[in-house]
């Protein structure tokens, strides 16, 4: 159960549904408990904080009454009375978070991080603290104090997003703020700078003078030194406040995914200089050498300080039909024995790439496509397409190839010797379609394709060895010490693997002991591995010996973390914290709190020693079901962004489970969409993911949220016909069951719906009702949906305030989100804003962050849907020459969708007309006359009369053209009167050519 204090008071069950509390009292009971967090509170305190000076005739009896009320809502183990007062055992209360995300942020190095924590903690906030108690005495300085905290992240927020280059978002965003909070200097100091560094420096300069008036009325004080200087520096334009670039697409889009290093890189200083020279000189570099060697460590430090550097894990991926083989196969350091546990002088091999290993989840993989989904996830590029169903569009592979294409990164690509093959397709595919690619492969074998430079990563060196050794166990070494160290790392052979193992017996053997132990050990072995490479045998007999130090409950959980192939928590893998710490002090298990997680040989080793039917792949599987469907209800409420966060974190995991339909919202969400057509096959849900893919499908019977995501597939793709039956039916089926959510998901297609049809009224009324029950629900991907449609709602009607504020929001969800298309649809809204407001600058800004955006998720219909804004922006500039061949090339993909659904796309009347201004402007009637009725023709067929209106204002153009002035008056009245029909008569900021041609007719016709 979750309690919510960040706004109105909120109770919610696990699933994420509203929980009422009856009785104003109750409420107010359950609030005084909250403020308290955690703190008993006696009875006395209870009841004068309720009733105060006019207490019932039983105040005691009265509370208990109350308490009692309390327990049936929330749980009795809940509510729990302890020898100083009552108490409430909040499992989750969102003030609590908000603390835990500030503290997050505040210790967070990388601007990118911390502007993600804060804006994660002021998700959270839906109103005033404690808003239907804040006059409440006992509430009064708990609310203060919150809602304090929250201006004060706002502000950080702002100065980080400053420093970040959104100077131009802020510019507008700030605005509202400022005026409710007009004497914080710290929040106006942050808008001056982003109204200046925006070229609003006029704005900038009134900001401060109506500060400067409202302290001297109200306080008598002049603005504080800091907004004093920058007013000075404001007014001589000091280079010092000059913008930091803006960011290319988004600020909060990564520009990489590594890991900070836990230990410093030894002995490694020449290897790191010849692979930066062949990064330098190449564009795919393999670095081969056996398990435990430290090619990865190599990799990641060859790729620091690199911008847009991406790790590609792929140890834990399967092949030969399995996503979720639990473990890296055929790795150097995995040999031995697959029979019976315990045989540690049994030989064979660590078996060939791609072998069944112990729970190789259900779920099928397709060997290219399948590690193209992996990098895919890990670069944040959506498998998402929109084409015509039994014509698809490309397959993944290609879709990620055409996202890479104009982007300069590096990508690491780690272990890969069990997917050889489909690794070394994928990466030639990537390094053919995009010229900025660099690929560092980490494998024992070679890629083996043209233009690869391998470097063998060598064991180290006697010297350096030894330094490692020494630094791992944490010991100086005198002259007792040295000469068994040095006979350690010869032993070792100078694989830090096997070095950093040994260190860690070195506390409890001290050096000389373990140099004593490692002889007996390879004196054991030394006749059953004959026939394994020397190094093998070598990393084998310390992995042996490591494992054998173990107690049988350090066994079993070292057995229980390496069934896991994505790493996991404690909790997941049903081992005491005490124990996994244990480990991770042998270097068995590396710490990344609060996950942990083995190295490839080692994970290897230990699932060698499990058999299929072992009782941990039973509970793990029993875990992420149980998991997946937890999930499930959590992703459609407040909780969305923190299971989409943890989903994210147990995928690997999660693949290698049966988990059935319940993981397709999240994959929809995560836009992983080839994916969720695998695992919803012969499900409701299947049919919506085969048309966004454009896949043949035909519908299937589901439940009503199935077929609402139908319905919203054939809305994403502009089928008005077949989509309005579904809702239709879904939005009654939705209101009987009582499903608040279904119905929100309903409304809100149905606004879209009724954009589509010209009925704007309706578009309004489902659009409000979407958003208000979105937001009651706390669904942020709800809430951005019915922005989106009321935005555009907005801007026809020319409220672009309203219209900038929401599209504004939309994209700061879509970024807390992580929904990089929809982030892309809102950055080209604010530019459709920009220019309407007559800030060409801006919209054209806008406008290429969103193409940008939208090329990397090689996305066409954002991309088009940018490019489209740039036309109008280059047309209003007066650049009839860019804003044709923006035009131009926008028409000719709108036709190509044309002539795939044998329906004109709605996007082309608004083309056509552009195009047919353009020539109307350079005096071609002919050409215009053309590109008007194509345009007319389209918007008939669509059924939309504000396109109608749009292609007769376009002819009255041309009648001027021709010599007929009067019939373009009359054709001006008929599209005003069809606009004013459909309650959308033009806006001022968009009569810019009605006006020019109503001018040039009456000039015709000798008026004035």
């Amino acid at each position: 159960m979750r309690f919510g204090v960040l706004g109105a008071l909120s109770v919610w069950a696990e699933d994420g549904s509203p929980v009422r509390v009856p009785e104003l009292k109750v409420r107010a009971l359950l609030a005084d408990l909250l403020v308290h967090e955690g703190r008993p509170v006696s009875a006395d305190r209870l009841a004068d904080d309720l009733w105060g000076e006019d207490p019932p005739g039983n105040p005691a009896n009265t509370l208990q009454t109350k308490i009692s009320q309390l327990r049936r809502v929330v749980g009795r183990d809940l509510v729990r009375y302890e020898p100083a007062g009552y108490v409430l055992h909040a499992p989750d209360v969102d003030s609590v978070r908000f603390a835990r995300l500030l503290a997050r942020a505040h210790e967070a190095d990388d601007l990118g991080t911390r502007a993600g924590l804060l804006s994660d903690a002021l998700s959270l906030w839906r109103g005033p603290a404690y808003a239907d108690f804040a006059d409440a005495e006992f509430i009064r300085p708990a609310a203060a104090r919150l809602d304090e905290q929250r201006l004060t992240a706002l502000e950080e927020h702002a100065e980080v997003r400053l420093a970040l280059g959104e100077h131009t978002r802020l510019a507008d965003e700030l605005s509202e703020p400022v005026d409710e909070h007009p004497l914080r200097e710290r929040l106006r100091a942050v808008h001056l700078r982003a109204l200046y560094r925006s070229g609003r420096q006029t704005e900038a300069l009134a900001g401060y003078a109506a500060l400067r008036e409202r302290l001297a009325e109200e306080l008598g004080v002049d603005p504080g030194p800091e907004l004093v200087s920058l007013h000075r520096a404001i007014l001589r334009q000091d280079p010092a406040l000059a913008p930091v670039p803006a960011p290319a697409t988004s600020s909060a889009r990564p520009r990489g995914n590594l890991p900070a290093p836990l230990t410093g890189l030894v002995g490694r200083d020449d290897a790191l200089a010849e692979v930066g020279a062949l990064l330098a000189g190449g564009r795919l570099v393999t670095l081969t050498g056996p398990g435990g060697v430290g090619k990865t460590r190599l990799a990641l430090a060859a790729a620091e300080g690199r911008d847009d550097a991406w790790l590609v894990e792929l140890a834990g991926v399967g092949l030969g039909g399995s996503a979720g083989s639990t473990g890296s196969t055929g790795s150097a350091g995995s040999t031995g024995s697959t029979g019976s546990a315990g045989s540690a002088g049994s030989a064979g091999s660590a078996g060939s790439a791609g072998r069944e290993v112990p729970g190789a989840g259900p779920v099928g993989f397709a060997g290219l496509v399948g590690v193209a989904e992996v990098v895919a996830e890990a670069v944040g590029v959506r498998d998402e397409v929109a084409a015509r169903a039994g014509m698809p569009g490309a397959g993944l592979p290609q879709r990620l190839a055409d996202a890479l294409r104009g982007r300069e990164l590096l990508l690491i690509l780690d272990n890969c010797e069990h997917l050889v093959e489909p690794v070394a397709e994928l990466a030639g595919l990537l390094l053919r379609a995009a010229p900025g690619l660099t690929i560092l492969a980490t494998s024992q074998e070679p890629l083996a394709i043209p233009g690869e430079s391998v470097y063998t990563v060598a064991p180290l060196a006697a010297p350096y060895a030894l330094s490692l050794f020494a630094a791992r166990a944490g010991v100086g070494l005198d002259a007792a010490a040295t000469p068994y160290a040095e006979a350690i790392c010869r032993r070792l052979d100078g694989l830090p693997l096997a070095l950093e193992l040994a260190a860690a017996r070195v506390r409890a053997l001290g050096v000389r002991g373990v140099a004593e132990h490692l002889d007996d050990r390879f004196r054991l072995l030394g006749g059953t591995m004959r026939g394994l490479p020397a190094r093998q045998r070598t990393l084998r007999a310390v992995i042996d010996w490591s494992w054998e130090q173990l107690t049988q409950a350090q066994q079993r959980a070292l057995g229980a973390l390496a069934v896991h192939p994505g790493g996991c928590t404690p909790e997941a893998a049903g081992v005491p914290v005490e124990l996994v710490d244990q480990l991770v002090n042998r270097s068995m298990v590396v710490a990344e709190p609060p996950r942990y997680r083995l190295l490839e040989s080692i994970a290897a080793y230990c699932l060698e020693r499990l058999t299929p039917d072992d009782p941990l792949f039973a509970r793990r599987d029993a875990y992420y079901a149980d998991l997946a469907e937890r999930a499930r209800p959590q992703l459609y409420g407040h909780a969305q962004r923190e299971w989409l966060a943890r989903l994210d974190d147990e995928m690997l995991n999660l693949r290698a489970v049966d988990t059935g339909d319940r993981l397709a919202w999240y994959l929809y969400l995560r836009g992983r969409h080839t994916e969720a057509h695998r695992l919803t096959a012969g499900t409701g849900w299947e049919p919506g993911f085969a048309m966004l893919l454009g896949l043949p499908y035909q519908e299937i019977s589901g439940n009503d949220r199935q077929v609402w995501f139908t319905a919203h597939a054939y809305l994403g793709l502009g089928d008005v016909g077949r989509a309005e039956p579904l809702l239709t039916g879904v939005l009654a089926g939705f209101r009987a069951s009582g499903d608040r959510w279904g119905e929100a998901a309903a409304l809100m297609g149905r606004a879209k719906l009724a954009i589509f049809q010209g009925d704007l009224a309706l578009a309004e009324r489902s659009g409000t009702e979407s958003l208000d029950i979105f937001t009651d629900l706390g669904d942020q991907w709800g809430r951005m949906q019915a922005n989106d449609q009321l935005g555009y709602l907005a801007e026809i009607t020319g409220d672009y305030a309203r219209a900038g504020a929401l599209h504004r929001e939309g994209l700061r969800i879509a970024e807390d989100l992580r929904l990089w298309t929809d982030a892309s649809y809102r950055l080209s809204s604010l530019g459709r804003i920009a220019l309407l407001t007559g800030d060409l600058g801006r919209s054209r800004e806008f406008h290429e962050r969103g193409m940008r955006l939208a090329a990397e998720q090689s996305n066409r219909f954002a991309e088009e849907f940018a490019r489209v804004g740039l036309g109008l922006a280059a047309r209003r500039a007066g650049d009839l020459d860019e804003a044709e061949r923006l035009f131009l090339a926008s028409l000719e993909w709108n036709r190509r969708l044309a002539a795939d659904y044998g329906v004109p796309f709605y996007g082309v009347t608004l083309i056509l007309a552009e195009l047919g201004f353009v020539a109307e402007l350079r005096g071609r009637a002919v050409r215009a006359r053309e590109l008007h009725e194509e345009g007319l023709r389209a918007a008939r067929e669509l059924g939309d009369p504000r396109s109608v209106a749009l292609a007769r204002e376009g002819l009255a153009g041309v009648a001027v053209l021709d010599g007929l002035p009067e019939e373009a008056l009359r054709l001006l009245e008929e599209a005003a009167e069809l606009r004013e029909s459909v309650g959308a008569p033009l806006p001022p900021a968009e009569r810019g050519d009605v006006e020019r041609i109503r001018a040039a007719a009456g000039k015709a016709l000798g008026r004035s």
